[in-house]
C-alpha cells in the first residue's frame, strides 16, 4: 500500500505489520539484512526458512526492481536468527523517501532487531577500485537528503526515537571491525575496501561531471539507496553495518566508450555472491548469542 508524505503511517499500521509477521513464524530475529540488486541469493542460504511475499504482507511496499525477488525471510545464518529483505524499495519507483525505509525498518524495530546490515550495489568512483571488490561504508554522503528529502521529516514518533538523532556514528564500528576481522580470516582482503557511500536517488546513471563532482566531495562509491534506510535505522537505535559491492566503475572521462548498464550490475552481483555470503555468515558467527552493544 503506498502513502503519500503526509499521510505516513501511525504507529499502529506498523504494529499491525509486526504482529501479523510474529503471529506467524516462531523465529524472533536479531539481524535484519537488506540485500541489494542481485544479491539476493544471501536469503537463499538461511536455515529453517519461512518466507512471506511482500504482497502478502499487510502494509507492505512492493519491490519493481529487475534482482530484487520481493520476499521476506525468516531464517538461521551461522546460528544467529535473521530476517532478510530479498529486494528493498527505491524512491525512483514512485515511493517517497520514508516510504523507501519506515516499514520495513520500522517494522523490524518491532519485532526486536537490534543490528541491520545493508547492502547495495554501487558505482566506483575511487580509482583504486576494481569492479567486484567489496566495500565496507565508513560514511555516507546523501546528495536527496542535503536537498530536503529526509525519511525523518515531519512528526516525530518518540517512541521510534529521538527528534534530532545523531549520525555521525551511523555506521557501527565494532561491527566493521568484526567484518575486517573476517574478511582477514577469509582471505578477502585482495577485494576488500573501505570508503563513504553517496546516494543519488536514480533511476538514470550519473553523468560525468556528476561523477567528477562526488570524487571532489569525497565519495568513493555511488548508488540509488541504503541511505534512508541508514538513517531510520538510526532513528531507532539500530547498528548498522553497512556494504556496497562494486559492480561498475563510474565514467570519468568524455572520451570512454564505457556505459554504465543494470545487466553489467547483475552480472557482478553473481559473480561476488558467494563471497558475500561467506563473508556475512563469518561475520554472524562472530556475534554470538550477543548482538546488544557492548
Amino acid at each position: 500500500m503506498a502513502y503519500a508524505e503526509e499521510e505516513r503511517p501511525s504507529y499502529e499500521v506498523y504494529k499491525e505489520t509486526a504482529d501479523w509477521l510474529r503471529a506467524r513464524t516462531l523465529q524472533r530475529p536479531k539481524v535484519a539484512i537488506i540485500c541489494g540488486s542481485g544479491l539476493g541469493g544471501l536469503a537463499d542460504v538461511l536455515e529453517n526458512q519461512t518466507v512471506f511475499q511482500y504482497q502478502d504482507i499487510p502494509h507492505f511496499p512492493r519491490s519493481t526492481v529487475p534482482g530484487h525477488v520481493g520476499r521476506l525471510v525468516f531464517g538461521e545464518l551461522n546460528r544467529q536468527p535473521c530476517v532478510c529483505m530479498q529486494g528493498r524499495f527505491h524512491s525512483y519507483e514512485g515511493y517517497s523517501v520514508s516510504q523507501v525505509s519506515h516499514l520495513s525498518i520500522r517494522v523490524f524495530f518491532l519485532l526486536g532487531v537490534e543490528i541491520l546490515i545493508v547492502t547495495n550495489a554501487a558505482g566506483g568512483l575511487n580509482p583504486h577500485f576494481q569492479v567486484g571488490d567489496l566495500m565496507f561504508i565508513r560514511d555516507h554522503i546523501s546528495l536527496f537528503g542535503l536537498a530536503g528529502q529526509n525519511p525523518l521529516r515531519g512528526p516525530n514518533d518518540e517512541r521510534f526515537g529521538m527528534r534530532f538523532p545523531c549520525m555521525s556514528d551511523a555506521y557501527d564500528q565494532e561491527l566493521l571491525s568484526l567484518a575486517l576481522e573476517s574478511s582477514q580470516e577469509l582471505n578477502f582482503l585482495s577485494f576488500t575496501q573501505q570508503g563513504v557511500y553517496c546516494m543519488l536517488p536514480g533511476p538514470c546513471y550519473e553523468t560525468i561531471a556528476e561523477c567528477r563532482l562526488l570524487q571532489a566531495l569525497g565519495a568513493d562509491a555511488v548508488g540509488m539507496s541504503t541511505v534512508p534506510e541508514v538513517t531510520v535505522a538510526r532513528h531507532c537505535g539500530l547498528r548498522v553495518l553497512g556494504l556496497s559491492l562494486i559492480t561498475n566503475k563510474a565514467v570519468l572521462s568524455y572520451n570512454s566508450q564505457e556505459k554504465a548498464n543494470h545487466e553489467e550490475v547483475l552480472h557482478v552481483s553473481v559473480v561476488r555472491a558467494e563471497a558475500l555470503q561467506k563473508l556475512v555468515a563469518h561475520l554472524l558467527g562472530k556475534l554470538g548469542g550477543n548482538t546488544s552493544s557492548s
